[in-house]
């Protein structure tokens, strides 16, 4: 079991930084900036879910709803459009879930899709609309040799260099799904990640997520 969790973990970290074509990019525009992220073809229920709620302008006046420094900025619950200052946040969804599709690293720059933990959800199905994008931070590589004896995983060289200089979250790894990467506006989402939050890691004022588009 543990060689074919190698195979597939490896498997997918070698289709992270590529893609075969398609509707493979959207532009996440903010009341803070802009974000362009790469999707992955190697996540096709995700990438097609995302693609969908995009054209569909599902995500258009929604909030990034919960950031945290160091960790990841999240958002695409419907229930934050118009949503009272102090609303308690991030139940909401499209009323589906996406089957897991877990597989590339959660590195500095990770679009990955959020979920409900814990027993009531053991196949780690992912939300049909909330996402995180991960800023994390630099890892040991005690750290990472420990996340890999621990979850059965292999990191290639090119994405423990990633972790060890850029950053990211391994704990993550292998319990959510990643489905795409940052390609441009990296600095917006670290901006978005440092503002002030209430203690249920709310912005203070709303970063709205004015709209998104797929784009080339």
């Amino acid at each position: 079991m543990r060689q074919l969790v190698h195979l597939f973990f490896g498997l997918c970290l070698c289709l992270l930084l590529t893609s075969c074509g398609g509707e493979n990019f959207a532009l996440i525009e903010t009341n803070v900036g802009d974000i362009k992220v790469e999707l992955y073809d190697s996540t096709p229920k995700h990438k097609e879910n995302f693609v969908k709620l995009v054209n569909e302008g599902f995500y258009d006046g929604t909030l990034f709803h919960r950031v945290m420094q160091n960790f990841m900025i999240q958002g695409g619950d419907p229930m934050s459009k118009g949503a009272a200052p102090g609303t308690p946040l991030g139940s909401g969804g499209p009323g589906y879930l996406i089957d897991a599709e877990i597989g590339a690293p959660h590195l500095r720059g990770a679009l990955a899709a959020a979920r409900t933990g814990g027993s009531m959800n053991p196949e780690k199905k992912s939300s049909g609309s909330q996402f995180y994008i991960v800023t994390g931070q630099p890892q040991s590589e005690a750290t990472l040799k420990q996340y890999e004896t621990m979850k059965g995983i292999k990191y290639n060289d090119t994405h423990r260099q990633i972790y060890l200089q850029e950053g990211g979250r391994p704990d993550l790894d292998m319990e959510y799904t990643v489905f795409g990467r940052v390609v441009s506006g990296m600095e917006i989402v670290d901006a978005i990640s440092a503002v002030a939050t209430n203690p249920a890691n709310r912005p203070n004022d709303d970063v709205v997520i004015e709209r998104v588009t797929m784009v080339r």
